[in-house]
């Protein structure tokens, strides 16, 4: 058994993309080889920043002969037809043989196929897997159809310690490497992984980027400790200097007094944003400190005094910047900058920022004035969310929106609640994210998402299977935790129609919509709105399926959420997650699986019978034509079951509605025991079948139980 040691050697290649191309690097080669019958032990990819490395071990030295079977055309077919089957196959007549499958003879070529050597197969199959990289950006060659992520200097790629021979993109595979780019000289042979990793070392690069990482992370809890400090944890972070440093010291460097009254959110996405630094802060306290954590790629005789120096002069200039931002912003008033919104587009259907916050501002209220909360706080904090746009730090650094509105309010004085609502409006960010913590801000977080939801889909700019550019689901995802976690009770078709009205209000007069032509210069193309009922029926459907993911979680089944949505009556998230709970309780139980059972029996005899009858059963049965007691025993519990489920669920008492579909096991279990539906009598039969849809419908209170799996 051989291995094979590969490494692609260029100029830097960005941190964002080697991991992604290790892992394609991988596997691209390892399908080339299983397609050629090629299997090996084990294979590892590594990345860095100038090198890509496959090591693969036991692979063959020689391919498997293989014998391949192809059926071609019967022996009276057309001559064309036959000259065409041995092209293909690659066969004479004569190689050919006849076979009978008891309809007619047919002709099939046996073909047989030498093993080649694994080398001559790598040198076949190497350069195709990478020219297939996919990188996101990539360059041309001079000269050449071959695009790659940055100029390549080099290959290595030997088999068993043997050079294997082939050209890529005018470079020609070899045996020899080079280690740092400061701090080693001259070429480095290597001939397999081994040495090829040791050889590496002792000229200060580390192939494995966990290595990298892990450095990273001791040595910077121990240059901090050294000051009584932590650094601030940061795995984006992390992973991208792991992959600029071949040789990661770590260093140390101080932040001026001077900027340290500047807010520290401020402080640290220049810091990270623009220099890659990790902040620190006091354990103690969980301030922010003036000191940053910097990754060199170099050693150096001082011990990294130059290199210190160096980093804190260019961040003395960035946050010179920064602070001369944050002073600039805090002359003008949070609310004085929201006219300022009108010359930002927020979509060139949709309006400008200042519009949207109008929208949003009256949804506030709307939703505010539904569940009989005080909306003044809430409404002053809609008004001012989006007007940090405008700030000069928020420029520089969007990723800060929200949190200088805070800022910026605070500064201003705004009611206790505002500056808490305009920053965390915005959440939760994804599914696994902080909540808004008050309700102002919750009120604010759901009217700013929702609008974004109906809008986008009343231009059908939906999310697809490939992409959602508005970020809709997450906007989806947001809401339901706010409902559900606050247990917040409204209907989403009320919500989705007022900001439906909002919006469209909003265009006319605008002038953004066909048919409507203001005085005032209208802003863009028009256009139509979809349909109301469309964007309503898609967004329940949307919310339905967003409800499914941030219930997995929490152990619910899918296919009860779509049993209780689809009864069309329920938009009340809280209600409808009680609902299906209960529901998901009771169909755990002994009664709940047998009723289950009786209802997917009642429903296949329905649908059978409706369909061979060409008719709906639907309607109440008659109880004078019942001839068996069974009959009359069921009829009655549905009765009595009908009424006591429809008021449990008006009172949102959902488990008890499921003791109440409990007591209807007995009869129903009795009734296919002891009656044939299907009776020869015709009007007796039909009397039955309208007591199975009556069967059918009590259980409908509650669920769309034909939804339901098992």
């Amino acid at each position: 058994m051989a291995d094979l040691l590969l490494e692609l050697f260029s100029e830097e290649i960005p941190a964002r993309m080697q991991a992604a191309a290790a892992k394609d690097l991988e596997r691209l080669v390892i399908g080339a080889l299983s397609d050629r019958g090629l299997l090996f032990e084990a294979a590892k990819a590594f990345s860095g920043p100038r090198r890509l490395t496959l090591a693969i071990n036991g692979l063959p030295a020689k391919q498997p002969d293989v014998s391949e079977e192809k059926k071609g055309p019967r022996i009276n077919a057309p001559e064309k037809a036959i000259e065409g089957f041995l092209r293909s196959a690659g066969v004479s007549l004569d190689q050919c043989e006849k076979r009978d499958d008891g309809k007619g003879e047919f002709y099939v070529a046996v073909i047989a196929r030498k093993g080649r050597d694994t080398a001559e197969v790598l040198a076949e199959i190497l350069p195709e897997a990478f020219a297939k990289l996919p990188w996101p950006k990539s360059m041309r060659f001079p000269g050449s159809t071959i695009r790659w992520v940055r100029p390549l200097h080099g290959i290595v790629c030997t088999l068993d310690g043997e050079v294997v021979p082939f050209t890529f993109a005018g470079v020609q595979s070899g045996d020899v490497t080079r280690g740092h780019r400061f701090l080693s000289e001259g070429p480095i042979e290597v001939r397999r992984f081994e040495d090829y990793e040791k050889k590496l070392h002792d000229a200060y690069v580390l192939i494995d980027p966990a290595r990298r990482k892990e450095i990273i992370r001791e040595d910077a809890k121990q240059q901090a400790f050294v000051h009584g400090l932590e650094p601030i944890e940061d795995e984006g972070l992390l992973d991208e200097v792991a992959g600029l440093a071949e040789w990661p010291v770590v260093l140390t460097g101080k932040i001026e007094d001077q900027f340290m009254d500047v807010p520290a959110e401020i402080l640290q996405t220049s810091m990270r944003t623009h220099q890659k630094y990790f902040s620190t802060r006091d354990p103690k306290t969980g301030k922010l400190a003036n000191r940053f954590i910097v990754v060199a790629n170099m050693v150096t005789k001082d011990g990294g005094n130059e290199i210190i120096a160096g980093n804190e002069r260019v961040l003395r200039a960035r946050l010179s910047d920064a602070k001369f931002f944050w002073d600039q912003d805090r002359q003008t008033k949070l609310a004085d900058r929201v006219d300022a919104l009108k010359g930002i587009v927020f979509h060139a259907k949709l309006g400008t920022q200042y519009e949207r916050v109008e929208r949003i501002e009256a949804l506030t209220d709307f939703l505010a004035s539904k569940i009989g909360f005080e909306p003044s706080e809430a409404v002053r904090a809609a008004h001012l969310c989006k007007a940090d746009l405008t700030t000069g730090v928020v420029g520089e650094f969007p990723e800060l929106q929200g949190t200088m509105g805070r800022y910026y309010a605070e500064h201003d004085n705004e009611p206790p609640d505002v500056p808490e609502a305009i920053q965390q409006h915005y959440m939760p960010r994804g599914l696994f994210d902080l909540i808004p913590t008050s309700p102002p801000a919750s009120l604010v977080a759901l009217a700013d998402k929702i609008d974004s939801l109906v809008a986008f889909f009343s231009i059908d700019e939906t999310p697809t299977g490939s992409g959602d550019p508005y970020a809709l689901r997450r906007a989806a995802l947001g809401t339901i935790r706010i409902i559900v976690d606050y247990e917040i009770h409204l209907g989403l078709r009320e919500i989705f129609h007022q900001a439906f009205l909002n919006l469209q209000s909003g265009l006319l007069r605008s002038g953004r919509l066909l048919g409507n032509f203001p005085e005032q210069e209208r802003i863009g193309p028009k256009f139509e709105l979809k349909h109301h009922d469309d964007v309503i029926r898609s967004l329940l459907s949307f919310y339905a399926e967003r409800l499914k993911v941030a219930l997995r979680e929490k152990g619910a089944r899918h296919d009860l959420i779509d049993a209780v949505f689809s009864l069309g009556d329920e938009d009340d998230l809280v209600r409808l997650v009680a609902r299906v709970e209960a529901l998901q309780t009771f169909l755990k139980s002994d009664d709940g699986a047998n009723l289950l059972t009786a209802y997917k029996r009642a429903a296949n005899i329905l649908k059978a019978e409706e369909k061979k009858d060409k008719t709906e059963y639907s309607g109440d049965p008659d109880p004078q034509a019942f001839v068996l007691p069974e009959e009359n025993a069921l009829f009655v519990e549905l009765a009595t079951a009908s009424e006591l489920i429809r008021a449990e669920i008006e009172r949102e008492r959902f488990v008890e509605a499921m003791g109440v579909m409990a007591r209807l096991r007995k009869p129903v279990d009795a009734f296919f025991d002891k009656v044939t539906v299907n009776d020869k009598d015709a009007a007796l039969r039909k009397n039955r079948l309208l007591l199975l849809s009556r069967l059918r419908s009590t259980l409908h209170l509650v669920a769309d139980f034909s939804k339901i799996e098992g």
